[in-house]
């Protein structure tokens, strides 16, 4: 009986989550420093369709505007996707409740390899919005970023302590800053602006060409992290446990470590280093559902990341003096205070 009420109250929560992200999905379309009538919208929705995805030729303008905005909002939601689910990842793998891409130094080496990128692809006249250059920079950041998964599943056999373990990760992303500093300094003026536009987080200005690529890395990475989920569930339990019982965890590792490169390097490659989100989701989706199992908590976990990014996306994109807010200022105010809950929770 209580677990068919569970059951309901689960599925209830889904569904909440789920309406409430289409209907951010929907609010992000309209907002911006110019106003989209619905009527407008749909009229050039339906003129898009009608000429094969392309500008409608009733209003050109509008049509560009809705096409930038559909983009924007598209991003934001698989960027939500894959740091949701990429934080859960890091936090049942470590068994640390602080894990996650960005202070385990994944998104810095990710961020390495994009500033190596970006500052030298102009020297060999690759320009940006180019499908090539899409290529480069995924290819980039999948490097930077898998490098260090890989050194951290060493490290991690050798460091028990999980504090260690984390120290570890924010002295990798120090002594990346440092060469990102030194690259900086480098560079040339038109290749640094781009690289310091990228650092401060954002879902415009990225050409179909990358939402493609985009989409291509984070669907990858979802897959491959429900078909681990039987293998998540166990290893809460203990690694000895999964030893046990015949898992080889090592290979478990890899998985998971192969899953959350694919999502934390494609968003930052295209979106920047957005940190802060991939640890609050979690935590929001556990405390919605009280539920440990994965086969709860991994998709809880994707949907509320939908959502938080679009409203993210939201209200980064509201005009304000006309300046529109960075995607990483917006994310770290939100979720700087689930991170000051969850080191409360856990002060003992």
């Amino acid at each position: 009986m209580k677990s068919g009420a569970t059951n309901r109250r689960h599925s209830v929560a889904f569904a909440v989550i789920a309406l409430a992200a289409v209907a951010a999905f929907v609010c992000s379309i309209f907002v911006g420093s110019v106003f989209i009538s619905p009527s407008e919208l749909l009229s050039s929705l339906f003129s898009s369709l009608a000429n094969g995805g392309k500008e409608g030729s009733a209003n050109d303008v509008v049509a560009t505007i809705v096409n930038f905005r559909l983009l924007k909002s598209v991003t934001a939601l698989l960027a939500g996707m894959a740091l949701g689910c990429c934080g859960l990842l890091m936090q049942t793998l470590f068994k640390n409740p602080l894990a996650d891409p960005y202070i385990l130094g994944i998104s810095s080496a990710s961020g390495l390899g994009v500033s190596l990128y970006i500052l030298g692809a102009s020297a060999f006249g690759v320009g940006q919005g180019t499908f090539i250059h899409g290529f480069g920079v995924a290819g980039a950041s999948l490097a930077g970023a898998f490098l260090l998964a890989l050194l951290i599943i060493y490290v991690s056999r050798r460091l028990t302590d999980n504090l260690s373990l984390l120290i570890f990760g924010i002295m990798v992303g120090s002594v990346a800053s440092a060469l990102i500093t030194m690259l900086q300094y480098l560079s040339a003026d038109s290749a640094l602006k781009a690289y310091v536009l990228w650092t401060m987080g954002s879902f415009a200005a990225i050409p179909g060409s990358s939402v493609a690529i985009l989409a291509g890395m984070v669907v990858l990475g979802l897959l491959m992290s429900v078909l681990v989920i039987k293998d998540l569930n166990t290893l809460l339990l203990g690694e000895n446990y999964a030893k046990s019982l015949g898992i080889d965890t090592m290979r478990v590792k890899m998985k998971i470590l192969v899953a959350a490169t694919l999502l934390a390097g494609g968003v930052t490659a295209f979106c920047g280093p957005i940190g802060f989100v991939g640890i609050a989701i979690p935590h929001i989706a556990r405390f919605i559902f009280r539920n440990s199992n994965h086969r709860v908590l991994l998709p809880a976990t994707i949907l509320m990341g939908a959502l938080v990014m679009l409203l993210v996306d939201i209200i980064a994109s509201v005009p304000s003096s006309g300046v529109v807010i960075p995607v990483n200022t917006v994310a770290a105010l939100m979720g700087i205070p689930v991170i000051i809950a969850i080191i409360w929770k856990h002060r003992k």
